[in-house]
């Protein structure tokens, strides 16, 4: 499989550390979802994990997670960057993970013409893989797909199939846009009455641009669990810079991308509504369902509040520029780390 085969790059990062329960669990779900779909779609994949800051008293990924086997286009690639990276940062004691910083690492070196941004607690359902594999993706454009939770139990089933099945019928929550009602949110019993829904949407988006001209209408765009699928071309990611680096626990920083991608004047593509992609739910996370918990949770971390954010973002759009805070070697550009590659191949008849 050549460079110049990958239409598509998946990035994520992730250590063996067990953070939520059944990390690993999770990670090679995960894994086995890209490696299903890209067999099943016949999609050559580049599929970049990286592995920051690894725990000393743990294997690394590459002698824990399952390899792609010769009937699968994918290509995985695990870049490890070492505890003396993490350790030059302010609060790494209290941050065991720089989830951006480390998604950024990864978007330097993929190699694709697209990168999909996400995480290692997503299964691709098969329209949202349906799409990718259709390559009509474009320059100037970033893409969204709604995240839909489901019961972590569906780690108890072997099979992508079966995995898929379960969450289709056990969605906890639904987060994210829906093409044609990008300034309504979901769920909404509207959705039900297709045409109402159609012309309140368009009615609120007039009304906004009316009252708010030449401002860029915000409340359009997909903010919602952005970090668990962000994608645009190579070009767009670098055009932007990839994420905020910031000394900080990772929420809001996804969203700080898509306001830099809009105000670089890329425009938003939401996928079908059907073609969502799967979260599996987990405990210590910014969505649990018990607040005491995530206040808990972000209390010992230095974090966004997404008031500036927006604030922040707004005066971005109105002046075209970006953010401004990255070094021109983001990502950890000039550092070289030990990378391990694994791939598998496409059939001969594909």
């Amino acid at each position: 499989m050549t460079e110049e085969s990958f239409y598509l790059s998946i990035v994520a990062t992730t250590r063996n550390d067990n953070h939520g329960g059944d990390l690993l669990k999770r990670t090679q779900a995960f894994v086995n979802s890209v490696y299903v779909q890209a067999r099943k779609f016949q999609l050559p994949v580049e599929l970049v994990i990286v592995e920051w800051n690894p725990p000393a008293d743990k294997p690394l990924l590459k002698d824990v997670l399952e390899h792609p086997t010769n009937d699968v286009p994918v290509s995985l690639r695990i870049i490890v960057v070492p505890q003396e990276i993490h350790n030059t940062y302010r609060f790494s004691d209290a941050l065991a993970l720089y989830q951006m910083i480390a998604k950024n690492v990864g978007i330097r070196r993929a190699k694709g013409q697209f990168i999909l941004c996400t995480n290692i607690d997503i299964l691709f359902s098969d329209a949202a893989f349906q799409f990718l594999s259709s390559k009509k993706l474009e320059k100037g454009k970033f893409y969204r797909s709604n995240r839909c939770d489901v019961p972590k139990d569906v780690l108890d089933f072997e099979t992508h199939d079966k995995q898929l099945k379960f969450c289709e019928s056990n969605v906890i929550r639904r987060l994210g846009k829906s093409p044609g009602y990008e300034a309504l949110t979901l769920p909404s019993v509207i959705y039900n009455f297709p045409r109402l829904a159609k012309l309140i949407n368009w009615g609120l988006i007039s009304v906004w641009k009316k009252t708010h001209q030449g401002e860029f209408p915000h409340f359009t765009i997909d903010f919602m669990a952005c970090g668990d699928f962000t994608l645009m071309s190579r070009e767009d990611w670098f055009k932007i810079d990839g994420y905020a680096e910031l000394d900080m626990y990772s929420i809001h920083i996804d969203s700080m991308g898509l306001w830099s991608a809009s105000a670089m004047g890329m425009k938003q593509v939401l996928f079908p509504y059907n073609a969502c992609v799967y979260h599996i739910d987990h405990e210590n996370g910014w969505e649990s369902e018990d607040i005491i918990q995530t206040i808990r949770f972000i209390s010992d971390k230095p974090s966004l509040d997404y008031s500036i954010v927006h604030r922040a973002g707004m005066k971005m759009v109105k002046e075209e520029r970006n953010w401004g805070l990255n070094k021109h070697d983001w990502g950890w550009a000039n550092q070289e780390f030990k990378e391990f590659t694994f791939t598998g191949k496409r059939k001969e008849n594909a």
